[in-house]
């Protein structure tokens, strides 16, 4: 059997001690949400990630891997996106800030058919989600609270906000209902 894009990819940032997190809208849809989605987000924070160097192997069998590093004003290190074929495509978002060490390390594993995946919780992808603060995320994070669990995870969102940068608390308290 061959390995899809997304297993190849866990694989190499796995090896390298990366501790990725599947984010996004697969996220979104392990935690009961469906929304139309074109390719895989991992979260990661080993920014060594953005080099050629890991994904050597993944060049030379055939796949696409086009790294972009973030200037100093971005908010995210970088992004690796790996593609090829008819498979979705996986990108690598590289985190900066300390606090998302946090929502790392309280990932959780889920099966997406016969693969393992590290999904980030459903509080995690909140806190992700208005840090990014689109109107997709706005719209994402509604539609989790509305969800079976909604007034356990505000509360849950709420606890973990508490130390986190004033910037994210003051747009969990605008978020509307």
């Amino acid at each position: 059997m061959t390995q899809t894009v997304l297993a190849r990819v866990l694989a190499v940032l796995e090896a390298r001690g990366a501790r990725p997190a599947l984010i996004g809208g697969m996220a979104l849809a392990a935690h009961g949400i469906g929304r139309a989605t074109q390719d895989f987000d991992i979260l990661v924070l080993d920014a060594s990630v953005l080099t050629d160097q890991p994904w050597s192997s993944l060049r030379e069998s055939g796949l696409t891997v086009d790294v972009r590093r973030g200037d100093a004003a971005d908010p995210l290190a970088g992004v690796v996106r790996i593609s090829g074929g008819s498979e979705p495509a996986v990108d690598v978002i590289v985190g900066r800030h300390s606090w998302q060490s946090g929502v790392l390390e309280r990932r959780q594993t889920l099966r997406l058919g016969d693969l393992p995946v590290p999904v980030v919780d459903a509080a995690d992808l909140v806190l992700l989600k208005l840090d990014a603060d689109g109107p997709q995320d706005r719209l994402d994070i509604r539609l989790l609270l509305r969800g079976p669990g909604g007034a356990a995870l505000r509360a849950e969102v709420d606890r973990r906000l508490v130390p986190l940068p004033k910037p994210l608390r003051d747009a969990w308290s605008t978020l509307e209902p």
